[in-house]
């Protein structure tokens, strides 16, 4: 039968068992092993209190002594419960156990028998408990025990019931909706994976795409007048150009790294520089020759020849190299993680560095795309087959016009949006540029290949050439 519910029949049965060890251990001590001084054992007539004994029963209960010869006790907790017949039931719902080294209360909720009509444990604080993710705030003029729960706020957290306080997440971490843990803050960048990115993603390689086709179009057909009176060496070298212009909007698409942030900049404003220089010894050509047409101007063409062409291009471009290398060398682009934007976004931009740079980077080419669209503007009115200045004035016009309205919106644009501001203005200048200087040129190539020849190119320019005269 189970003892352990009769107390005072268990007390008798742990007194008999104790005795019963303790002269099992006295029997079968011997002198010389034994565990008190000098290996002795005890005997009947000399036993002492500390001279103590420790068993456990089959119910898992220990049984030992103190210094003084007292049992360390074990209290029962015990529960009236009333039954239906109307009497009385007394049951163990739980024990304190003392030890030598410890103190063990157990408590077994489920067999309470709590005598209110709703059978659960009285409130004992006038308010619920406060779950996780909020805080205790005490009621003015109230007990102690009177409190509110009130919800952490962002950035805070709390984790477990009835907390005082709210304690605040890591820097690269936000409260989730419940305030009851710290998450990972999410990350914003221009994405090539979000609707955006892949728009200007496609946008550049279709831009780059369209400059090789073109370049294709004008190697294959460039023995032909048309290709051949448009300069074609730069043309060649403006196709090339322009395509890495569309290219080097790719490294502004993707999560800023070091090499991202240091060669965007760089790589734009080298690849602009080299376009508009193209440009603008186009239209430097196209005023020597039609000076060189009139009597006594012949040798202004000597200053323009394709050697004096080349180097111009690549002087013009290693200003803008010198730029980059001294901004790279001395305040280089470094990525940053930002928050200031949003409390509970981590933005990932690239930081300039140092503005003066990024701003002489910007005014260099706003200086040669400025000096291109007035020598072409000057020279808009030239006979037919120097009209090239025509385009060239409209696709300046252009250009200047996109990077005018890029400063003010790439300003006021946070986060990834100053980056996609960035990526649509390379993208629309140079489209701007292609369709304006290339589109008419391969019409007539491809549409119009009665117009590609020599007879018809020098008419052109003969009537132009009257008409001009008779004005």
């Amino acid at each position: 039968m189970d003892v352990s519910n009769l107390r005072p029949e268990y007390n008798v049965y742990k007194a008999v068992y104790a005795l019963a060890h303790a002269l099992d251990n006295l029997h079968r001590c011997e002198p010389g092993t034994g565990p008190f001084p000098g290996r002795s054992c005890a005997t009947l007539h000399t036993l002492e209190p500390w001279q103590n004994i420790q068993f456990s029963t089959s119910f898992g209960d220990e049984v030992s002594f103190d210094k003084n010869g007292n049992v360390l006790p074990i209290y029962d907790i015990m529960n009236w419960k009333w039954r239906p017949n109307g009497q009385i039931n007394i049951q163990n719902i739980g024990d304190v156990k003392i030890s030598m080294v410890k103190e063990d209360l157990a408590i077994y909720d489920r067999k309470i028998f709590w005598n209110f009509e709703s059978k659960k444990p009285p409130q004992s604080v006038c308010s619920e408990n406060c779950p996780a993710g909020t805080r205790m705030a005490r009621q003015r003029g109230q007990p102690v025990c009177c409190f509110d729960c009130i919800l952490c706020s962002e950035g805070t957290i709390s984790n477990s019931t009835d907390s005082t306080e709210c304690s605040m997440c890591p820097e690269d971490f936000w409260s989730s909706p419940g305030r009851d843990q710290c998450v990972p803050k999410k990350t914003e960048f221009l994405s090539y994976h979000e609707p955006l990115g892949i728009c200007l993603t496609t946008a550049s390689l279709l831009g780059a795409f369209i400059c090789a086709v073109v370049l294709g179009i004008f190697t294959y057909y460039r023995s032909t007048p048309l290709v051949r009176a448009n300069n074609s060496e730069m043309s060649f070298l403006l196709l090339v150009s322009l395509k890495l212009c569309f290219l080097c909007s790719l490294l502004f698409i993707g999560r800023p790294r070091l090499w991202t942030c240091q060669l965007r900049h760089a790589a734009f404003g080298i690849s602009f520089v080299l376009c508009v220089s193209c440009i603008l010894v186009k239209t430097m050509v196209v005023l020597a020759v039609f000076k060189a047409s009139k009597p006594g101007g012949g040798a202004t063409l000597k200053w323009f020849g394709a050697l004096q062409q080349r180097v111009t291009v690549f002087a013009l471009t290693c200003i803008q190299a010198v730029i980059c290398i001294i901004w790279l060398v001395t305040a280089s682009p470094t990525p940053h993680k930002n928050t200031a934007y949003h409390n509970d976004k981590i933005v990932f931009e690239c930081v300039v560095g140092s503005s003066a740079c990024f701003i002489l980077l910007l005014s260099y080419i706003g200086f040669l795309a400025f000096l291109s669209f007035m020598l072409a503007f000057l020279a808009r009115n030239l006979p037919d087959n120097f009209n090239e200045a025509k385009l060239i004035t409209f696709s300046m016009l252009i250009f200047c016009a996109v990077w005018v309205a890029f400063v003010p919106a790439y300003v006021n644009s946070p986060g990834k949006y100053a980056d996609a501001v960035e990526v649509f203005a390379i993208l629309a200048s140079s489209f701007g540029l292609l369709v304006a200087l290339f589109g008419p040129k391969c019409y007539i190539i491809l549409l119009r290949p009665e117009r590609n020849t020599k007879k018809n190119i020098l008419n052109q320019n003969i009537n132009k050439q009257t008409r001009s005269l008779t004005h």
